[in-house]
């Protein structure tokens, strides 16, 4: 359940969703749909794969604020395959087909988000359930919280939401400071000790100085696995810095997550998960179509 602010920001997200879909009217409905027609409808998965159903109840407040009934059928996180039903509608048919798209592209987006999260998840598991698969900040601008929210559905762990959330400190960053040790030193105390910072790093002798300076999370970025593995062996042999989480980033697919599971980092983030996911296929069915009296 997600709090009342979090509700009223998800539901204004829709709201500009919509505005964005409709402009000034669907002029395609508007001049051929009768006025009087009620209609029952349903969401189906049309995809040949297997998948996790995520965004029904975003896609509820799409409906809602059309005027319109919806009811999932299913929970986000469920697995859905081709033909299963994940939600029922009515409502007057003008309202349902403006809604239709809007609520259509948030399931397909965010379930495709989850089913590949998912993969990654279940993959990693079965060679060491203490590596956790992570998103980035690769989203699609709008859609942050969407994204984060599949990643979430999917198993793995959104990771950073802002920039106010934590420090983690970039090459760019480095390109324009005057180095590690002074930017993990000066962002410290400015901020305190309550503050996470994160550090990439190119190198194995780069991720000493990152934790020597104090830094909460390394990142390795752009290692090739058995670069990845003795970079952690180094880390980890210093004993004092045990308490230091390491993330491993750049270029892991499905192909070879494995091989860097295998370095044993505590997190693998993977800007797949958000920036091309496949998306999964569902459609809008109207079953039935009755004139507005009836009811």
């Amino acid at each position: 359940m997600c709090d009342l602010n979090e509700y009223l920001e998800r539901r204004n997200s829709i709201l500009r969703f919509l505005e964005e879909d409709i402009g000034s009217g669907d002029i395609t409905s508007s001049s051929i749909v009768p006025t009087n027609k009620i209609v029952n409808a349903v969401i189906l998965c049309n995809d040949l794969n297997e998948a996790v159903t995520c965004g029904l109840h975003d896609a509820e407040v799409v409906f809602e604020l059309c005027n319109c009934e919806a009811h999932p059928l299913m929970n986000d996180g469920s697995i859905v395959r081709k033909g299963d039903a994940v939600m029922q509608i009515r409502g007057d048919a003008r309202s349902v087909l403006k809604a239709e798209r809007t609520a259509l592209n948030l399931i397909m987006r965010m379930s495709g988000i989850a089913t590949l999260t998912r993969r990654f998840v279940n993959l990693v598991e079965r060679y060491n359930p203490k590596v956790r698969i992570a998103g980035t900040r690769k989203t699609a601008p709008g859609l942050r919280y969407f994204d984060k929210k599949a990643i979430k559905t999917g198993g793995g762990y959104p990771h950073r939401m802002r920039l106010d959330e934590m420090v983690m400190i970039k090459d760019n960053h480095l390109a324009v400071t005057d180095s590690i040790e002074y930017s993990i030193r000066t962002a410290r105390t400015k901020l305190g000790p309550a503050v996470r910072i994160e550090c990439e790093v190119r190198n194995t002798e780069e991720a000493i100085l990152a934790a020597k300076a104090g830094a909460n999370v390394i990142m390795f970025d752009n290692f090739i696995p058995s670069e990845a593995e003795s970079g952690i062996k180094a880390i980890r042999e210093f004993g004092k810095f045990n308490d230091i989480e390491i993330e491993l980033s750049g270029g892991i697919t499905l192909n070879n997550v494995i091989d860097y599971v295998k370095a044993q980092p505590d997190l693998i983030s993977v800007g797949q998960l958000t920036h091309s996911p496949n998306a999964v296929d569902y459609s809008l069915e109207i079953v039935k179509s009755v004139e507005r009296q009836e009811f």
